[in-house]
């Protein structure tokens, strides 16, 4: 044999990790070349490129990323409230603080999350076959694992999608420490590596809470290693139990301080809960092998005459078929009920039990579970490989392809909300819980310019399943779209709509207030500004709207105090200097008007008719050459008027 065999078998005796039985096993001598797992990075690297160029979604990002009220400040107390604080029902303060850094270095600019998500996608993908070596022993089925983990298109979700940054992020520090507890184990059980362990296992907590497994992972580990389950291996573990323990705590505190959960069984019955659980655990074996079709979220089923679709009641079958299958005796045996293990008891926190949401089961939850699944695969292909190697290697690389194709595909869903919940649409029909998708498909729209598209999928998520939790918001994101068409009287009646159902909602009233005035209805309009004012006395876009009107019916001292109510509300909100400045432009109060017209021109600097305006301003102040300066960048922004005063003052 060549040399460079012999180095590998010495570079894994060094690692003393206990062998898997010759005879169950025959394949000491294959090895897979070393360079192996750097070409399977590469490739990942490349197919995952694509997610780079996406934006955000609003599934989550938008409330984890753009309006998540602990990005604001990098200091020590903004720190302190994200590690104290529960948020949008989780609680995973590293993943926190990692958006808090991207959001102080790169601003909203989707480009470097994404790049992020890719890079610990790349070092998880490594660390799996790091993992996978150390309990295997063999470089190809560590590299068959690593490869299944890095390419397989469930696991799209937890990359391309910038909210899940938590499950790359508990992956990474999860994996980290079973490594570093294999090494623990096999070697003389040095303390170093039990805290590293230990840290890591913190570590993980804190990014994702579904981390709790773990102490039971190093006890499944334990089994299959041969250590075995004595009074001092337990006693090591009281640690990582109490943690465990703890942050489970937390969980559901978490969970209960985001509104009620979905407990299973008491919304379907037992009966209906048990298919509904188990079909949610057979699906994730059935993606395993045939990853498709995907989508961003798969919904409880619609119940036709109290009886669930048929493959919800096949599920169970199907399962006890794969435990008899994983329980039988064969040469994998051991491999087969540790891989199964590893899966069950990452995915038990996560089987949806008790859910927050509508769906049964989601694909990033395979995250870390898969991996035991993959360790299951990859004994079968080396054997396979052993007898037929080109029937192993022309499987396996058609396999591989398959997922390369299926990832790169999937990865382009995640583009942006249209493209995203267009595929949940197309993928869930027959659902009559799509009220919320289209909803948030609509505001991609409108804000996008495709305002007929958005008033389709307002109308759409209206019109599907009315008395829906966010029918008033529906309501409201219809009546814009009518603004933006122009249909004020079709504008007001959706705003009236969205009224009946939420009161208190201030935006409601100022934008109904703001289309009364357009009409005319100058009393509906003083009634609807104040009531906004009533119920959120912080919002400046009522004060100025009120201001406005206030100006136009003469009340010119009110009309100055809710403009300036407004600026001091809203520093950054340039309508109301405007329109102050009109105030004190008529009153003759020219330093006012240019204080006014300074704050607009920061906050808008390319507006030509701002700095004409200024120019004005200064020439009645008698300040020509400030004002032959406004005005000559006027003009050169293309301001009409501009010229002629240049040159009869400015000469």
């Amino acid at each position: 044999m060549s040399g460079k065999p012999k180095k590998k078998r010495r570079a894994l005796a060094s690692i003393n990790v206990l062998p898997v039985d010759d005879a169950a096993l025959p394949v000491n001598e294959i090895q897979a070349p070393g360079w192996g797992i750097f070409v399977v990075l590469a490739a990942t690297a490349l197919i995952y490129a694509r997610a780079i160029y996406n934006g955000f979604t609003d599934m989550d990002d938008d409330s984890y990323i753009l309006k998540n009220p602990f990005l604001k400040h990098l200091n020590f107390h903004e720190i302190k409230a994200i590690f104290t604080s529960f948020y949008a029902s989780n609680y995973h303060p590293l993943t926190t603080v990692s958006f808090l850094l991207d959001h102080r270095f790169f601003g909203v600019n989707p480009t470097p999350y994404h790049i992020e998500n890719v890079i610990l996608h790349l070092i998880n993908t490594w660390l799996v076959y790091l993992l996978a070596l150390r309990l295997s022993t063999r470089n190809l089925i560590a590299l068959i694992v690593a490869t299944l983990f890095a390419l397989h298109p469930m696991h799209v979700e937890s990359v391309a999608w910038v909210s899940e940054r938590k499950d790359l992020l508990y992956a990474l520090f999860y994996i980290s420490s079973l490594i570093f507890y294999l090494k623990y184990t096999s070697s003389a059980l040095h303390k170093k590596d039990y805290m590293f362990t230990l840290v890591l296992f913190i570590a993980a907590l804190l990014s994702k809470l579904a981390a709790v497994t773990l102490p039971l992972m190093l006890v499944a580990i334990d089994v299959y290693r041969g250590r075995g389950i004595n009074a001092k291996s337990l006693m090591e573990k009281i640690p990582f139990f109490i943690l465990s323990i703890v942050f489970g705590v937390l969980n559901l505190f978490a969970q209960k301080a985001g509104g009620p959960v979905l407990f299973l069984f008491s919304s379907y019955g037992v009966i209906k809960g048990i298919f509904l659980f188990t079909s949610g655990l057979a699906a994730y074996f059935y993606f395993l092998v045939a990853p498709f079709p995907l989508t961003a979220i798969h919904y409880f089923p619609t119940i036709t005459n109290g009886v669930l679709p048929y493959f919800y009641y096949a599920s169970l079958p199907a399962l006890l078929v794969i435990g008899w299958l994983a329980a039988r005796r064969s040469a994998y045996r051991k491999e087969i009920l540790f891989g199964v293990a590893f899966f069950l008891i990452s995915m038990s926190v996560m089987l949806q039990v008790v859910s927050v949401g509508n769906a049964y089961m989601a694909e990033r939850y395979s995250y870390v579970g898969y991996i035991g699944l993959f360790y299951i695969i990859a004994q079968f292909f080396v054997a396979l490989y052993v007898r037929h190697k080109v029937a192993a290697l022309s499987t396996l690389g058609l396999l591989i392809v398959m997922y390369s194709g299926l990832t790169e595909a999937r990865i382009g869903v995640w583009k942006n909300t249209e493209t995203l919940f267009t595929d949940v649409i197309n993928k869930n029909p027959g659902i009559t819980d799509l009220n919320y998708v289209y909803m948030l498909r609509g505001d991609f729209r409108a804000n996008n310019g495709d305002v007929e598209g958005a008033l389709a999928d307002h109308t759409k998520a209206i019109e599907m399943n009315p008395s829906f939790k966010f029918e008033d918001k529906a309501y409201l994101d219809r009546a814009h779209d009518y603004d933006l068409k122009g249909d004020i009287k079709s504008a007001v009646s959706d705003y009236t709509n969205s009224l009946n159902l939420n009161p208190e909602n201030a935006v409601a009233l100022n934008a109904r207030g703001w289309d009364n005035f357009q009409m005319k209805d100058l009393n509906a309009a003083f009634e609807d500004f104040n009531a906004a004012i009533a119920r959120k006395p912080d919002l400046a876009e009522a004060y100025n709207n009120r201001g406005w009107l206030y100006f136009k019916v003469g009340n010119i001292n009110s009309a100055f105090n809710d403009f300036s109510k407004a600026i001091t509300l809203m520093p950054d909100f340039v309508r109301p200097y405007f329109n102050r400045a009109q105030i004190r432009e008529n009153a003759g109060d020219w330093s006012g008007v240019v204080a006014d017209y300074d704050s607009v021109q920061k906050r808008s600097p390319d507006n030509p008719y701002i700095y004409y305006k200024l120019g004005v301003a200064y020439l009645n102040l008698n300040q020509s050459d400030s004002a032959c300066m406004k005005l000559k960048m006027a003009d050169m922004l293309g301001n009409r008027d501009a010229g002629e005063l240049i040159r009869r003052f400015c000469q």
